[in-house]
């Protein structure tokens, strides 16, 4: 996906692109990580759908849960599912970063005559 240290840095455009379509890969994974947290505040903790929207967008978004969770099994849950969003924050970063990180390391490690092509 990325050039090799040997190749020219691509253009401007291309990088633009690159970001593009690793942001668009970060999106999906949250929304895979939302679909999960919708899903079990629903179906495990028995909340209506836009609170379990609500709860799965917080517990996502690194704020806490809003509504009391009453069962065992619910907290369990939001437990596991703290510790998934905490892990898709760090997956999520790490895919929008790397073009950028890729582009500067390629650039620091241009040589003066890769530079005057």
């Amino acid at each position: 996906m990325f050039e090799h240290r040997h190749q020219q840095i691509v253009p401007v455009s291309v990088f633009i692109k690159r970001l593009a379509v690793f942001f668009g890969i970060a999106i999906l994974l949250i929304l895979f990580a939302l679909f999960i947290g919708i899903a079990g505040y629903h179906w495990i903790a028995g909340f209506g759908w836009v609170d379990s929207l609500l709860n799965a967008s917080m517990i996502l978004g690194g704020m806490g849960p809003v509504n009391p969770l009453t069962s065992m099994a619910a907290k369990i849950f939001a437990s596991f599912y703290a510790l998934f969003c905490g892990l898709i924050f760090i997956a999520v970063m790490g895919i929008i970063l790397s073009p950028i990180m890729h582009r500067m390391l390629h650039k620091f490690h241009m040589d003066d005559k890769d530079l005057q092509r």
